[in-house]
């Protein structure tokens, strides 16, 4: 009896009085059941390994229409997770104009082929808002279709901070008004000084306290912030701080720091290896531990964990079953980010999961992200992601009782507790011989830097000309 067979044999059996009849039901098909789990155990053993990444329970369930309730199949944690490849749904198109003079938002969503009542709507949840004055001639604006024509999204930049998103839910056709906050300007700034009192005072006095928190976790196994800095200690800070414009709006990532404190001095140096990953090394190219040195990044910023991984009972069916990844409840159009570096292999729609983006990484693992409202242009389906990168938003797309991020990590075929994985430490970096030389070279112009006038804050064409950005 070939597989085939087997499965009709099934589908007559599932259309049959027997199983319209449910108090008739019970003993039969509990007989039944283990005749047919081991009938369905000699036709897997009969049959070469197939790609399918079905048990054989899992099978028999979707072929009696008892699919398990999980977004993507699954039964337990024992079961493979098929890792899809390829673009699927409706692929989108975006075209980028200018706003003429007499252009409103009106006629430009009225061309896009949203109705009147669509735009009211819309315009109406942006009443009273500042933004709307950030829309006049001379800036540029997107409109995204999808494959059939039909309005997605219109976005515009209002301010040097905010990005407006009035989209319409292809699922749903529901209109939404969505606010993204802008990455700001990078630059490059040096913190130099002698210590008369702690160093977090010292810093909080420049008006950079979130530096302390950073030199603990890159320092923490070489300097003891509380016991070894005394007065008289000298420190030098190299650092990148995020700007709008003329207005100072926080500190980025330490990129080197020197401090001598009774006679020894401590480094630490940010370097970026061949593979793209960015660690900090003393002086001599060795890595240095660091508290909270994750391998992943939280994928987007939520309020609450709504649903954990393992087994539930589901918000929807109200049945106990398996949840193969862990529920961020955040708001819609929350940002998402790539957790690791890797490459956007599947980008689309996935039934229960909405739209789902798969990102491959290194050594057989793969994260999953599950009812984004929507995807991030510059994360397309090919494309190698850095860790960070932002892949979507935040949605309520496929089977889901509100806006969140059903985050996954799969590794070698296998779910894993994504909680258990953002706390795992990235491994120790060593540097090769050829790394080593470009690191080394990477201190010298550190320590150029440092030789020069210390500035509180680096202009932006001091960094273009050093090199540093």
């Amino acid at each position: 009896m070939t597989s085939q067979h087997f499965h009709h044999f099934l589908l007559r059996l599932r259309r049959s009085a027997l199983f319209r009849s449910r108090s008739r039901l019970f003993l039969p098909v509990s007989v039944l059941l283990v005749v047919l789990f081991f009938s369905v155990r000699l036709i897997h053993s009969g049959n070469p390994p197939q790609t399918a990444s079905v048990s054989p329970i899992q099978g028999l369930a979707h072929s009696l229409g008892l699919a398990a309730d999980d977004e993507l199949g699954l039964n337990d944690a024992s079961d493979r997770v098929t890792i899809d490849e390829g673009e699927q749904g409706p692929s989108e198109t975006i075209e980028k104009r200018t706003v003429q003079r007499g252009d409103s938002i009106y006629d430009i969503l009225k061309a896009a082929g949203l109705t009147p009542a669509e735009i009211h709507e819309l315009t109406s949840q942006l009443k009273g808002d500042k933004a709307i004055r950030g829309f006049r001639a001379g800036k540029s604006y997107e409109v995204e279709t999808n494959r059939n024509g039909t309005f997605s999204r219109f976005t515009w930049q209002a301010s040097p901070n905010t990005t407006i998103h009035l989209t319409k839910n292809r699922e749903t056709g529901k209109l939404e008004v969505q606010k993204e906050t802008i990455e700001f300007d990078t630059r490059i700034a040096t913190l130099e000084g002698t210590l008369r009192t702690s160093l977090a005072k010292e810093l909080g006095s420049k008006n950079r306290p979130a530096l302390t928190a950073q030199l603990n976790r890159i320092l923490s196994s070489k300097i003891n912030f509380r016991r070894d800095i005394q007065n008289g200690t000298t420190y030098k800070i190299l650092y990148q701080e995020q700007w709008n414009g003329s207005q100072f709006a926080g500190t980025g990532d330490i990129l080197a720091v020197e401090i001598t404190t009774n006679g020894r001095k401590v480094s630490a140096y940010q370097f970026v290896n061949a593979k793209g990953s960015s660690a900090y090394y003393d002086e001599k190219g060795r890595a240095l531990a660091q508290q909270s040195g994750g391998m992943y990044i939280n994928p987007c910023s939520y309020s609450r964990v709504s649903s954990s991984f393992g087994y539930r009972i589901h918000p929807i069916t109200k049945r106990r079953q398996f949840h193969g990844g862990v529920d961020l409840a955040a708001p819609t159009g929350t940002p998402v980010k790539a957790v690791a570096d890797g490459r956007v292999i599947f980008r689309g729609r996935k039934g229960n999961a909405g739209n789902m983006v798969t990102i491959a990484h290194a050594k057989g693992v793969h994260t999953m992200y599950l009812h984004l409202s929507r995807f991030s242009p510059t994360a397309r389906y090919g494309k190698s992601v850095r860790q960070g990168d932002v892949i979507g938003y935040v949605g309520s797309t496929g089977r889901s009782t509100g806006p969140h991020l059903d985050f996954r990590i799969v590794k070698n075929g296998r779910p894993q507790n994504p909680m258990v994985a953002l706390k795992q430490k990235a491994p120790s970096r060593t540097l090769s011989k050829a790394e080593l030389d470009g690191f080394l070279a990477k201190v010298q112009m550190y320590q150029e830097q440092f030789a020069r006038t210390p500035v509180m804050v680096a202009d932006a064409s001091t960094q273009e000309r050093n090199g540093l950005l």
